[in-house]
């Protein structure tokens, strides 16, 4: 596994590398450290995810850094049709999904333009490459009108609630992690969240990239953000 406990974070193609080892390493015990660490809330933010994309029955969405197929299955669930993409091979061999799975870049993805009505990421966008790069893709596999709903982590406004959420996040996430799957992993993860520009920032890259009517919505007291979008 990729070294990932230097304090410096990684960047260009080392990120990705580190990054992809990372969850191949963590894959077998991924679902597990989140339902505990979210306290089981992370099932609620996936369901909005999905419900966010207001699409019709049938409609096709492309998850991207799918993992372990947890927002596939719950796009199932919803009638819509789902197709995972991911870089980790461990992540898709520990998959519990019945949807097609597809290793490659979410980048790069190897598909048509606008063949998509949808896109969902939960908890990646802090973990590729390039931020406006992935949005750029996102946009180039949407059809017209098509709609985007990103899941991540966040960071709480009060004072008060953002001392505790930093304390859990990067003390005790990282014990969690260790004693149920691997404390590296754990500790990078928080630590990943300075990938992320600030919210308006985020919104404008969005933007940027051909979305419209963009909406941030705060989950779990300012510990988990969804975006939402629709395709120009």
């Amino acid at each position: 596994m990729a070294d990932l406990k230097k304090p410096e974070l990684p960047t260009g193609e080392q990120k990705v590398k580190a990054v992809t080892s990372m969850f191949d390493a963590i894959a077998p015990r991924y679902d597990l450290v989140n339902r505990v660490m979210t306290f089981g809330m992370d099932r609620g933010w996936r369901r909005l995810t999905v419900d966010r994309l207001e699409l019709a029955d049938g409609s096709l969405v492309f998850d991207v850094a799918c993992g372990t197929g947890d927002l596939c299955k719950q796009l199932r669930k919803s009638r819509l049709r789902a197709v995972g993409f991911d870089m980790s091979s461990g992540m898709l061999e520990a998959a519990h999904t019945t949807a097609p799975l597809v290793l490659a870049d979410g980048l790069n993805l190897p598909v048509a333009d606008g063949s998509a009505d949808g896109v969902t990421c939960g908890f990646a966008l802090r973990n590729v490459e390039s931020l406006p790069k992935l949005f750029t893709e996102f946009s180039r596999v949407l059809r017209p009108g098509g709609r985007v709903s990103l899941l991540e982590v966040a960071e709480p406004r009060s004072p008060i609630i953002k001392m505790g959420h930093h304390f859990y996040f990067h003390k005790v996430v990282p014990v969690i992690g260790g004693l149920i799957s691997d404390r590296s992993a754990y500790s990078y993860l928080p630590r990943s969240t300075a990938y992320l520009p600030p919210p308006d920032r985020l919104l404008e890259m969005l933007g940027e990239s051909g979305f419209t009517n963009i909406e941030r919505k705060v989950l779990g007291m300012g510990a988990a953000q969804l975006i939402t979008g629709t395709r120009a």
